[in-house]
């Protein structure tokens, strides 16, 4: 199926691993243009060059989405690039692995300041752009325990709560403008983040077993963790003008871990 995307301008904040490198290797195989941004420009260009299609359609920028400067720079040098602005996936982000009683009044404010400005600063910069095309959306990557809280992510789990709130809001209020706002929440996937706590934590167990364990005490129905491709098609099918009556909606991607109603 032709998802319509050929031609069309995208940006991907956290592109350098995991979902965000997924999603633009899956924009760039669609036939679209990726600005993508990361803190670490070398490994974002390094591994954002070696896609198929990347020479041609796709600019890499070094920008933190905690900084309203930096996101601002990204924006202007995607447009400069490519004349235009068609969607935005903001997924840069991470989790905090602390019970609330562990955690300070900064990492408090870091996760929010991650979680919501990381959001809103780059649809506030792309918002001109986006106006002015006929297929615009916006995909937040969110997670799970938004709805369903995890007592070891305490902090991370309110700010996840907050962004699910936040992007309905953004939802009915941009509709007039003609741009959808969905949300795709993740489970447990299987990225840099979860090799890193299997290398903190158990380094000398094999991965794939750690992983499986990890999956069947965090009640996945599938019993394993997820792949970063298997978030990145729901978020590309989001942004295609294929999915034009969807706004103010929430996929999840989590292997059925998710037990509310």
């Amino acid at each position: 199926m032709d998802l319509g995307l050929a031609g069309r301008n995208y940006l991907v904040t956290g592109a350098s691993s995991g979902v965000g490198l997924a999603t633009t290797a899956m924009l760039l195989a669609e036939g679209a243009r990726v600005a993508a941004c990361a803190r670490d420009l070398d490994r974002l260009r390094t591994r954002v060059s070696a896609l198929p299609g990347a020479s041609e359609r796709a600019v890499t920028v070094a920008a933190d989405v905690r900084d309203a400067g930096q996101v601002e720079r990204f924006v202007a040098e995607a447009v400069a690039g490519f004349g235009g602005l068609d969607g935005v996936v903001n997924n840069a982000g991470r989790s905090l692995l602390a019970r609330w009683s562990d955690t300070d009044d900064q990492q408090w404010h870091d996760e929010l300041e991650l979680k919501l400005f990381g959001v809103l600063r780059p649809v506030r910069a792309a918002l001109p752009w986006l106006r002015k095309s006929d297929a615009a959306a916006v995909v937040n990557v969110n997670a799970i325990l938004a709805r369903q809280p995890e007592a070891r992510l305490a902090a991370t789990s309110a700010a996840r709560a907050a962004l699910l709130n936040l992007s309905a809001t953004l939802a009915a209020e941009l509709a007039g403008d003609g741009i959808r706002v969905n949300s795709v929440c993740l489970g447990l996937i299987d990225t840099g983040q979860w090799r890193r706590r299997h290398d903190e934590l158990a380094p000398d167990r094999d991965y794939p077993e750690w992983a499986a364990e990890l999956a069947a005490d965090r009640g996945v129905a599938m019993g394993r963790l997820g792949r970063a491709e298997e978030v990145a098609y729901p978020i590309v099918a989001l942004l295609s003008p294929r999915a034009s009556y969807v706004t103010g909606a929430t996929v999840d991607v989590g292997g059925g871990v998710g037990r509310y109603v």
